[in-house]
């Protein structure tokens, strides 16, 4: 609850001051005189007489509850919705056995999981799937808003589950194939590989250049670490490749850079990390989110007990509690 007026709510401390006042001003009051009080003396009080300061009280709780009203309580309830355009991506992940590697802690197919299930749970309305590949494709979850489910599949993923093998191309050409009919403003796959293309029918490149013609943008990231580089480059200099790891460097940084996209290399698990959070912002989604709040008026609430309260002591104080003179 708020107050419109709270600069008013300093009007409460005059409240005990003006019991004090009448009660002072009482205790001037003179009353009726009498000769002799003597046999009165041993009368029983009345429960009137301890109850005299009862009219004072209701009318200080009414005087209270008045200055309540005057700052105009409200409440509040707020509406917030958040719109935006989302995006569709793939996520390829790599589940050949060579991810059992464990120069990334616990091993680079646990480490990439995880990251990838980070980079899920900072979506706000995009659509997101996920392929799996060794030396075939599978699509282990189409593309979903269902966040939860995804990540209950991307724990369901398991090294070996196909044969082994590193099919790039037919990875990437699937989640191609899984964006085509998209029609969402911005087609992404993100390509997640620790080898080389050895198996499947279709080449990485061919598969790039189909992606391009469908307006799919590839971020690929080779994972592998070696004994001389064990940060995070992006991108790795023309025409190096990453022949520690295995990776082709050159050949993913082809497919990535003809689409639109760009090569990353992940040589450590915070590596990893940071590649995935870069891509979240470049792939970020404007998110439009509007507030409304609806006020009501509640000074109903003290100034309806204030008259109460104030009636209540007019009358007890004409009645039962009434004075002379």
């Amino acid at each position: 609850m708020s107050f419109v007026n709270p600069q008013l709510l300093w009007l409460l401390l005059a409240v005990p001051a003006v019991g004090a006042w009448t009660w002072w001003r009482r205790r001037r009051t003179t009353g009726l005189r009498y000769s002799d009080v003597g046999p009165v003396r041993e009368a029983p009080i009345a429960w009137t007489v301890r109850l005299r300061w009862l009219p004072a009280a209701l009318r200080m709780g009414a005087l209270a509850l008045g200055v309540l009203a005057l700052a105009r309580p409200q409440t509040e309830e707020t509406t917030r919705t958040r719109t935006a355009e989302g995006i569709d991506i793939m996520m390829v992940l790599d589940a050949s056995t060579s991810m059992q590697a464990e120069d990334f802690q616990p091993t680079r197919f646990e480490a990439a999981r995880e990251a990838a299930g980070a980079f899920v749970e900072g979506r706000v309305s995009d659509r997101v799937g996920l392929i799996v590949f060794a030396a075939e494709a599978y699509t282990q979850a189409p593309l979903t808003l269902d966040y939860s489910f995804l990540q209950r599949m991307l724990e369901d993923v398991e090294v070996g589950a196909v044969e082994d093998g590193t099919a790039v191309g037919t990875a990437l050409a699937t989640a191609v194939n899984r964006l085509k009919d998209s029609e969402a403003e911005s087609k992404v796959a993100i390509l997640l590989t620790d080898g080389r293309n050895n198996r499947g029918q279709i080449d990485p490149r061919t598969a790039a250049e189909v992606a391009r013609t469908m307006g799919v943008r590839v971020y690929a990231i080779g994972v592998g670490s070696s004994e001389d580089r064990d940060t995070w480059e992006e991108p790795l200099p023309q025409g190096q490749r990453d022949e520690s790891a295995g990776v082709d460097a050159e050949m993913l940084r082809s497919v990535s850079t003809s689409t639109g996209g760009q090569y990353f290399s992940a040589t450590n698990r915070d590596a990893l990390e940071r590649i995935y959070a870069e891509i979240d912002t470049m792939e970020a989604t404007p998110v439009d989110e509007r507030v409304y709040t609806d006020r009501t008026e509640r000074y109903s609430w003290f100034l309806l007990p204030a008259l109460g309260l104030a009636l209540l002591e007019v009358g007890l104080s004409a009645t039962l509690f009434r004075r002379f003179p």
